[in-house]
């Protein structure tokens, strides 16, 4: 129970973070995804299950607050946290590369999937635009951010298996 509040929690403060103090912190009309750094660093620590759910309550909240399509983030998200969750046997707390390198590659799959569905299909062929002027720079922004909130959920994560591994062993 514990995690579930902690992890709602975690997501509350990232969306509301994401959709008011970065909209007004942006650049050039960009802001850092939160929630991507949210789903994609619980999809490795936590393993492909809890990434899905994490990742669809992320989506369904963006769907509902911002998006015409509902479930269309939804599933993209969950689907991200899903993938993100295979590589949870080669995670290890200390090391900083593959969690960036995942939260980047989760980023700009998520940006490409949004082009390729929202744009492309409605006869919006300005790849090349929306590369250079959406995809990196908001990639970018979200790699400096990662630094910093990756460290924040490693370490509730790790607080909350401690707690969990002192109270499993209460009832042993």
């Amino acid at each position: 129970m514990r995690r579930k509040v902690s992890v709602f929690i975690i997501i509350a403060i990232c969306f509301l973070l994401q959709t008011t103090l970065f909209q007004a912190l942006s650049f050039a009309s960009i802001s850092p995804n939160l929630l991507i750094i949210v789903v994609s660093s619980f999809g490795f620590m936590r393993g492909k299950k809890e990434g899905m759910y994490i990742g669809f309550a992320c989506g369904l909240l963006l769907d509902i607050f911002g998006s015409g399509i509902l479930g269309f983030y939804a599933l993209l998200y969950m689907y991200i946290g899903y993938i993100n969750g295979y590589f949870r046997k080669m995670f290890y707390p200390e090391d900083l590369k593959l969690p960036m390198l995942l939260i980047a590659g989760s980023d700009l799959g998520c940006n490409l999937l949004i082009y390729f569905f929202l744009f492309l299909f409605r006869n919006r062929y300005h790849f090349q635009y929306y590369l250079w002027n959406v995809m990196l720079p908001e990639l970018v922004y979200t790699m400096l951010i990662t630094i910093f909130l990756y460290v924040i959920i490693l370490k509730v994560n790790q607080r909350l298996e401690t707690l969990e591994k002192r109270s499993a062993s209460k009832f042993v």
